[in-house]
């Protein structure tokens, strides 16, 4: 790996800005720094060597003395200094061995050699290393329509068009971002670190740790400007459906706007980027209609609701409720919670915390140090718990936990609940899961558990029978009056790209060939019988130990890509998934399914079907789907050679 291009990114560096970042500085990646700008080897051995990184956390001292912390800041902002006057390291390439041993050191704790490639692409993708793809020179009508225009579909659309591949995309509301254009409910932001969940063509000056859903947002729009994408959006267009023609060897898309006006267009190629957390969820709950207050999803919260002064009942209590409660537990005169199953969570240390100004002048100006810290957390936060969710036989407490690792999760998660309900111990039945660990998605506690132990919050577990008026009915017979009722209930995501009507090569519909619920993709990009339709994040493509959700339509989108290439270099106006490669891949996905903890029959959740299957999570490590899907093998597919006339 080289890095040989990061003196170019940096200006005469500021030496007070250095000195103040590098003093607050993650320690763990100022020793990567130091060893590649110096060529010093000390730097990776003792007395220097951090700690095991715990839980999720940076580790910023590195777990060392004050005294070695002392000394390695002042040794690194010399050398970054030195760095910015010559622009060159001492250390610019590092061997695949070199690499993945330094990953060892800056988390504390083995990195299997398997991970060396895929390290190699993520620091230079952290240090801005990765070069553009040459344009393509696409036949006359080899075009493409993106359905949505969220973080999926922009990714999308700058890819098509840093290849000079005509394109469009068609886009329901009026704005790009998707779900964070549509969720803006009180405490929204994303618990993936702002510094992976982000595009490596596009970094940010993150302002928070985890960014909360209006600088989201606003990022996605600066792409949207940014990289010319915007005049290619057709926006307040819903697509109802796309149909194969497997004359034309083109696909013809139903649409209708937001006036109810109908048409239709056509392209070679059809990318869906509708995600899967669009479709929001409301349980049929008896008199609902009857509620005389604000009734709304966190999904479609109304931007003129305020709580202030008023009783609010909450009914769910996941993601997105874990992050509404204590956002307006302050504002509210009550909150009441009702729960269907407890939650497990872990510790969120940097919970709203601000990225301090120097460390984002440091980021800005020394890629080197960008790009470590942002492959620290991409072990920190990818393969290390895989081990924890597959299901030992032998393990005798199978009800509470599926192996050891995963018991020790169990103890140590309880131990944080325990103290952070700070004495209210009569409430630990209530709120502590029986279920393993990471069975439900692992949230990331941003006070839950302090903000139900409120005298002003009160979590009810008995289930609602029907809503009157303004009160909600639990079956135990209790009355609990409300002056404003929110659905936290999730989303509908396991039927993926419902309600479109999508009509493959034989005339049968995708939703036919999914059986409704049952949604299945190799690599969760592609399906038999329907020829140049590609999906980013389909089915069985969220990484439920981990990852980085736009890593992940970065790696699919990066496939398709090199798909397309083939189908232009080859002569091909259509590939289509095999049979056989398809049902192969998706059986090796249930079959290590069936061996992991999201198979455990002791919840209910939203990434299982009506019969069962997991059609949301990937069970594979992150680098192995990373081996799988980095490079698109044409065998894979049946393809038609273009015809002349074809696409014209």
């Amino acid at each position: 790996m080289t890095n040989t291009d990061v003196g170019a990114e940096t200006s005469r560096l500021d030496e007070r800005r250095i000195r103040e970042a590098v003093a607050v500085a993650n320690v763990p990646t100022l020793l990567m720094v130091l060893f590649q700008m110096t060529g010093e080897q000390r730097w990776l051995a003792e007395p220097y060597l951090p700690t095991p990184v715990r839980g999720l956390s940076d580790n910023d001292t590195a777990g060392l003395e004050q005294s070695l912390q002392d000394e390695i800041r002042r040794a690194a902002a010399e050398a970054i200094l030195n760095w910015g006057r010559s622009g060159s390291l001492a250390v610019a390439q590092l061997s695949p061995d070199q690499l993945i041993e330094m990953l060892r050191v800056s988390v504390g704790e083995h990195v299997p050699d398997q991970y060396a490639d895929m390290a190699t692409h993520e620091l230079q993708v952290g240090a801005g290393g990765t070069s553009a793809a040459p344009p393509m020179v696409p036949p006359p009508g080899f075009d493409a329509v993106v359905i949505g225009a969220g973080a999926s579909g922009l990714c999308a659309a700058y890819r098509l068009g840093e290849l000079g591949i005509s394109y469009t995309v068609l886009e329901r509301n009026g704005e790009v971002g998707g779900t964070w254009l549509e969720n803006r409910y009180p405490g929204c932001g994303v618990d993936t670190p702002s510094h992976l969940y982000s595009f490596s063509f596009a970094r940010h000056d993150w302002s928070r740790w985890f960014a909360s859903r209006d600088e989201l947002h606003g990022y996605f729009q600066q792409i949207a400007d940014r990289f010319g994408i915007r005049p290619n959006i057709r926006f307040g267009i819903e697509v109802e459906g796309a149909t194969w023609d497997d004359d034309t060897r083109r696909w013809t898309l139903d649409l209708i706007d937001q006036d109810g006006h109908r048409s239709t267009t056509t392209a070679a190629i059809v990318i869906s980027a509708v995600g899967a957390f669009n479709k929001p969820k409301i349980p049929a709950i008896p008199g609902t209609d009857s509620f005389t207050g604000p009734v709304v999803h966190t999904a479609r919260w109304p931007e003129d609701l305020d709580v202030a002064g008023r009783r609010v009942g909450v009914i769910g209590n996941g993601a997105s409720a874990m992050q509404l409660v204590p956002a307006i537990a302050d504002a509210a005169e009550s909150v009441t919670v009702f729960q269907r199953s407890p939650q497990w969570a872990a510790p969120f240390e940097k919970f709203k915390v601000d990225v301090p100004e120097p460390i984002r002048y440091l980021m800005a100006e020394v890629p080197l140090y960008r790009s470590w810290y942002r492959l620290r957390l991409t072990w920190i936060f990818n393969d290390r718990g895989h081990d924890g969710l597959q299901r030992d036989v032998q393990w005798p407490h199978q009800h509470r936990s599926i192996n050891a690792m995963n018991d020790g999760h169990r103890r140590f998660l309880t131990r944080y609940l325990v103290k952070e309900l700070d004495g209210n111990l009569e409430m630990l039945g209530d709120v502590l899961p029986t279920y393993p660990p990471f069975g439900k998605r692992m949230l990331l506690d941003n006070r839950w558990f302090a903000t139900l132990a409120r005298e002003d919050v009160h979590l009810q577990t008995t289930p609602i029978a029907e809503i009157q008026d303004q009160c909600v009915h639990t079956t135990d017979g209790l009355t609990h009056p409300v002056d404003v009722l929110v659905f936290a209930t999730g989303f509908d995501v396991v039927r993926f790209l419902a309600p479109m009507r999508i009509t493959g090569r034989s005339g049968r519909t995708l939703e036919a060939a999914w059986d409704g619920d049952d949604a299945r993709a190799y690599l969760g990009v592609a399906v038999p019988d329907f020829p140049n339709f590609f999906c980013l994040y389909g089915p069985n493509t969220q990484f439920g130990h981990g990852g980085s959700l736009i890593s992940m339509m970065e790696l699919q989108m990066n496939y398709i890509v090199d798909l397309m290439n083939q189908m232009i270099t080859k002569d091909l106006d259509s590939v289509e998934c095999s049979q056989d490669v398809y049902d192969d891949y998706n059986r090796k996905v249930d079959d290590a399914h069936s061996r992991m903890v999201w198979s455990h029959p002791g919840m209910d959740v939203y990434y299982r079907n009506s019969k069962g299957r997991v059609v949301v999570n990937n069970p594979f490590k992150v680098v192995d789907f990373w081996d799988m899907i980095r490079r698109a093998d044409l065998g894979d597919f049946r393809s038609t050679e273009r015809t002349s006339g074809d696409m014209e």
